[in-house]
């Protein structure tokens, strides 16, 4: 008799239902309702969600594979903590690379791309006070840039980047402070882009990245510190 796999492959009808449970994990960890460190019981998160052990498992393997989930001794699956230095060096990153679209949108965008990032910093300055909605706007703000960079390598790299800051909790936006701030910025993005000035664009850019740094170290000295492993 032939020998049978130790692990059988999942149902197909699971396969929709795990990519579902991964996109729904996803969003909690951009929303900040599940942090680093937090506990992810499959037994719960199958209750929760109204899903077998099957899909939540195929989930969490994904976000293992993504390095947003790690398997701790007397633990099991949990967020993983970013260290000091791998914050410092995502930050330095994201600088790069959304440097290079804003510098790439000041040659590539097109007048209509540019009217939609007015658009949306527009009403994100006029939801100061909606946490939640300011986070969605300046997140399709940063996206139609993105977009308006026109190099799909550029989106490639920049949603690796993404997924990973999403371990840090919500936005540093939710701080009512830093909205104005970062809408001002975002005006002065949009004029060096109207203009075709890459480098003014490049510059404006990695300056609002590294503002947007500092509130994020700001806001981590106010976290636990990382435990022993993590």
């Amino acid at each position: 008799m032939p020998d049978l796999p130790d692990k059988p492959a999942p149902p197909r009808r699971d396969r929709p239902q795990g990519r579902s449970a991964y996109e729904r994990l996803l969003e909690e960890l951009r929303q900040g309702r599940i942090g680093p460190g937090a506990r992810l019981r499959e037994a719960e998160l199958a209750e929760r969600f109204g899903l077998s052990r099957t899909p939540i498992r195929e989930a969490l393997r994904q976000l293992e594979t993504d390095g947003l989930v790690v398997h701790l001794p007397r633990v099991g699956a949990a967020v993983r903590r970013l260290d000091y230095a791998e914050v410092m060096e995502l930050y330095e990153m994201r600088a790069v690379l959304e440097g290079t679209a804003a510098r790439l949108a000041g040659r590539a965008a097109s007048d209509i791309e540019i009217a939609e990032l007015d658009t949306l910093n527009t009403e994100m300055a006029a939801a100061e006070g909606d946490a939640g909605r300011v986070t969605r706007l300046n997140r399709q703000f940063h996206l139609t840039l993105l977009d308006a960079a026109k190099n799909r390598f550029l989106v490639k790299s920049m949603a690796a980047i993404s997924r990973t800051l999403m371990i840090l909790g919500p936005s540093t936006l939710t701080e009512t402070a830093r909205v104005g701030e970062a809408a001002a910025e975002h005006a002065r993005l949009i004029a060096a882009i109207r203009a075709r000035d890459g480098d003014a664009a490049e510059q404006v850019m990695r300056a609002h990245i590294e503002r947007a740094h500092l509130f994020r170290l700001r806001q981590l000295r106010h976290t636990e510190p990382p435990g022993p492993g993590d």
